[in-house]
Parts: structure tokens; C-alpha cells; sequence
């Protein structure tokens, strides 16, 4: 299932705009912080979904992936070879799964998007490397985020990163503009070196930035469903995203719990 939109680009112009961006940022990060903290294996995909889906609504928000595509969860939970868009189902959450959260949301007609994926204990020393370095190659990517820089540098770090660490990057999962939808202008945002990218960040540019780094995986595959995705070839694979505006002091990044 694509999830792209033909929506113009959000920019944050006043303050009203990022305070209610930063409310809706705080609301989808305190959710994926809360849903982290209750995952533990026995429970079901559907029982976790059905945790964010109560916190999301008690602070007055609208769950984007059902507002948006009529998706069949409050959120995306994708639990080992699938890696993303995973439908919140019967699946039992087992000790050693890798499993991915993300989490979208709207209030007061703004979109927040965050995800991040938990390794359920017990768990090897190759994926416990894998989540610190997925979180280390999302903050690689931030750091080029900046009002006047040039889209390519989020890309271009985040490939030298994972270049330099041995890890591979799935090359069709993309970072995408959000704001007054979920997903909107600069679509195709790539978390990979890609040469043919000219787009300048404007300042108060609203963006995701959330590489799927892997020990192996180049390719998200469709599966049986019109929704999860899965790597391809079969690897262990994590996704560690921010919302996040492009100002002239660098990023501002929305989506952090408190």
C-alpha cells in the first residue's frame, strides 16, 4: 500500500502552528514511550495496539493511519521480518522478537508521525547492536537538518553511516513531509545517498526523518495482506523516526516524550 499524497509542503510560519505541532509531537511520543514500556511477550499485537489507541484518544487525538487510509489499527506494529505497516492482529508477542512501533496521530488539524523498534528480551549482541545503531544512524540524519541545506545531506549520512558500521539500508521506505496530513509534500524523502536529489529544506520545512537500517535487507516486499511490508532479502531490520522542522538554528524535533 503506497502512502504517499499529493498535498502541499507544510511550513511553520507562527507560533499557534508549532505549538499545536509540538502538542500533537508530544502526544504520538508519549504514546510509542508507553507502548515500549508495556510490551512483553504473551501479548498480542492487538493489545498493544489497543494501548496506544486509549492514550492516543484520552488526550483528545484522531488516529491518523485509520483518519488517513481507513487502516485497519490505531497504529503500525510489525514484528520481526515484516518491517513495516504491520496490521495490530492475534500474533503473540514471543521472547527475542524485533519488534516496530509507529505511531501517527492529528489534533486540532496537525499530524505528528514517530516509531521506534524494541528487541524483547532476551536478545543477541548483534540485534542489541542493530536498535543502539538505528537510533544512531536516525540521529545521523537529523543532524543535517537545517533551513537553506540541501535534502541529499540527510541521505548522504545516514549512507556513510551505515557504510561505515557494515549495515545495509532498505532503499524503498522513505521519509516524507507531514504536518496538515500525514503524508504530504517533500514526498520520497531517502534515508540512502541518492544523487538525483536537488530539493533545498525551506525554513519551517516539517519532515520525518527514519532510516530502516539492517544487517542485510535493500527492499520493503508486499505481502499477502494490502498493508505489511517485509524485508527483503529476509534480515533483521529497525525503524527509528522524528518528526522534525528545518529552522535556521538546525532541527527542531517535535516528536519527544514529556
Amino acid at each position: 500500500m503506497s502512502w504517499l499524497s499529493e498535498e502541499p509542503d507544510m511550513t511553520i510560519s507562527n507560533d499557534d502552528g508549532l505549538i499545536s505541532l509540538k502538542e500533537i509531537g508530544r502526544i504520538v511520543a508519549n504514546t510509542l514511550e508507553a507502548m515500549g514500556k508495556a510490551l512483553e511477550p504473551g501479548m498480542t499485537t492487538s493489545e498493544l495496539d489497543q494501548i496506544g489507541r486509549k492514550l492516543l484518544e484520552a488526550a483528545g487525538a484522531r488516529l491518523a493511519p485509520e483518519l488517513a487510509y481507513a487502516f485497519p489499527g490505531a497504529t503500525c506494529i510489525s514484528v520481526n521480518e515484516e518491517i513495516a505497516h504491520g496490521i495490530p492482529g492475534t500474533r503473540r508477542i514471543e521472547r527475542g522478537d524485533l519488534v516496530n512501533i509507529d505511531v501517527s496521530a492529528e489534533k486540532n488539524g496537525f499530524f505528528a508521525d514517530t516509531g521506534a523498534s524494541f528487541a524483547v528480551p532476551p536478545v543477541t549482541r548483534s540485534i542489541e547492536r542493530l536498535c543502539r545503531d538505528g537510533r544512531r544512524a536516525m540521529w545521523t540524519g537529523l543532524r543535517q537538518v537545517g533551513a537553506g541545506k540541501p535534502i541529499a545531506d540527510i541521505g548522504q549520512a545516514i549512507g556513510t553511516f551505515a557504510r561505515k558500521n557494515g549495515y545495509s539500508l532498505v532503499r524503498n521506505l522513505a521519509s516524507h513531509g507531514v504536518g496538515l496530513s500525514l503524508h504530504e509534500e517533500p514526498t520520497e524523502i531517502a534515508t540512502w545517498p541518492d544523487a538525483s536529489e536537488r530539493r533545498i529544506m525551506s525554513d519551517g520545512l516539517v519532515f520525518t526523518v527514519e532510516p530502516f537500517l539492517s544487517l542485510g535487507a535493500e527492499w520493503a516486499e508486499d505481502g499477502d495482506d494490502p498493508w505489511t511490508l517485509y524485508s527483503s532479502p529476509k534480515a533483521p531490520t529497525v525503524q527509528y523516526e522524528h518528526t522534525v522542522v528545518a529552522t535556521r538554528n538546525g532541527p527542531l524535533i517535535v516528536t519527544m516524550a514529556g
